[in-house]
């Protein structure tokens, strides 16, 4: 994979409805969907979060457009036992457009598709998004990218990538020719 250019405990739904309500910005159809939607993902995360996920609840007190999202590596892989942070980053267009995910903190996966900052080349979080996706596919398609690992390393472009890479790894025009790892 290489890129080619830069371009506190469980909440009721109450709770989450009312933390919707008082962001700043609420309003507006587009928006009122969005919160919808996310209010949605956010009790499903909590309710049946995919294997090794776990819901960082600090992280949504304030805010519902930006999750972390703790994880840990399944067991019989090459990450078992290693505790990882996936942070998403929801615009006003969710659904419509993917959220910006990256792995974030001190923990970084050694992994041919993720990069030393974070950024994580996965073709489902930029052009094959779908609205039908959602927060608990990315963590599943995330930790099935993981553990079918065979050999921890870094991209082959990943020292210039780093440097000379936007902030978002959305503004990377990814090219994905490698599906091996």
């Amino acid at each position: 994979m290489y890129y080619l250019d830069n371009a506190d405990g469980p909440r009721d739904d109450a709770t989450l409805r009312s933390l919707c309500v008082s962001y700043p910005g609420a309003g507006g159809s587009n928006m009122a969907s969005m919160q919808k939607r996310l209010q949605k993902e956010l009790l499903a995360l909590q309710n049946d979060p995919p294997p090794g996920m776990t819901l960082n609840e600090k992280s949504v007190q304030n805010t519902i457009t930006q999750w972390i999202v703790d994880m840990e590596g399944a067991p019989g892989t090459l990450y078992e036992g290693e505790k990882f942070q996936l942070l998403f980053k929801f615009s006003g267009r969710y659904p419509f457009d993917s959220p910006q995910v990256m792995f974030t903190g001190e923990n970084i996966p050694v992994h041919p598709h993720v990069y030393s900052n974070g950024h994580i080349c996965l073709s489902i979080l930029t052009e094959d998004w779908s609205p039908a996706l959602s927060v608990q596919s990315v963590c599943l398609s995330i930790i099935s990218m993981l553990s079918s690992c065979k050999e921890k390393r870094r991209p082959p472009d990943n020292s210039f990538y780093v440097r000379t890479c936007n902030k978002n790894p959305k503004k990377t025009k990814w090219w994905y020719h490698d599906d091996t790892c």
